[in-house]
């Protein structure tokens, strides 16, 4: 569940080649068609807020079940109340929700965002299984300043079990670095009280929807049956590999990686190929 770009490779432009490559039907239910995403300084959006009840309710009275509901960038409070509502008609002990809190990075809100919509957001994140919020979302989520110089391995530690407080059983913190030329993501499992962390070299570009890149990669593993540790590692690999795709590539775009290029890889890495 998240927005349409019908140019720019983010939310449902990667979610659904990737998890679908990964050998796992995808249901989709766009949250908003754009004309290109929000990086561009012009575009055309059509909000699908109203349509999100009535798709659900269609697929419920179909009998239809999900085995993961998987949340990205949604554009209101309005949006994420609707979304909350899917969640009560569809999530089961046998479904699993995965939410990418996409709404802010690098200190500020996304362009249209108000900070009424954290509340907003954090109510979508207590109803979640696996919530993966980048270190700005991770700090508004929590009601904490944004620094912007390094965290400590304790700080993290801390914010991630504060993360699960406010109600999923597994947090992660992304983009984040414990030293120079490297960056990954620290996690969190409450229920076992395990902490891991994945880290890869850090290229120096940085591209539009590595955040989706990332999820989608890593839904697609949980749903190929594999850990939710092996899942982020998997995940944080083929990321990289996109990205260093992207900057090895002489006419490489600046709103979004080249994640096609990298799908053989990630298909060795399950074990499809």
């Amino acid at each position: 569940m998240q927005d349409l770009s019908c140019v720019g490779k983010c939310s449902l432009t990667v979610a659904l080649p990737i998890i679908s490559a990964m050998g796992v039907e995808v249901s989709v239910l766009p949250t908003a068609v754009l004309s290109c995403h929000t990086a561009f300084d012009d575009f055309s959006v059509k909000d699908l807020t109203g349509e999100i009840k009535p798709i659900g309710d269609k697929l419920k009275k179909q009998g239809i079940s999900f085995d993961a509901i998987y949340t990205g960038y949604l554009s209101s409070e309005k949006q994420a109340e609707e979304v909350l509502g899917f969640f009560d008609k569809f999530k089961n002990d046998d479904c699993i929700v995965f939410c990418d809190p996409a709404m802010a990075d690098n200190g500020k809100l996304y362009t249209g965002f108000e900070n009424d919509f954290i509340g907003e957001m954090a109510k979508v994140c207590a109803k979640a299984d696996i919530i993966v919020p980048n270190l700005t979302e991770a700090c508004f989520l929590l009601g904490k300043e944004y620094n912007d110089g390094e965290y400590k391995r304790e700080e993290i530690k801390k914010m991630l079990g504060q993360l699960c407080e406010i109600g999923c059983k597994t947090a992660a913190v992304t983009g984040i670095s414990y030293e120079e030329g490297k960056v990954g993501v620290a996690v969190f499992q409450s229920e076992i009280n395990d902490y891991f962390e994945f880290f890869t070299e850090k290229i120096g570009s940085v591209y539009h929807g590595t955040g989706d890149v990332f999820s989608s990669c890593c839904v697609g593993a949980i749903m190929n049956g594999f850990s939710i540790p092996k899942a982020f590692e998997i995940a944080v690999k083929y990321t990289a590999q996109c990205v260093k795709a992207s900057f090895e590539n002489k006419d490489r775009r600046w709103y979004g990686v080249d994640f096609e290029t990298a799908i053989p890889m990630l298909l060795k890495m399950i074990g499809k190929v």
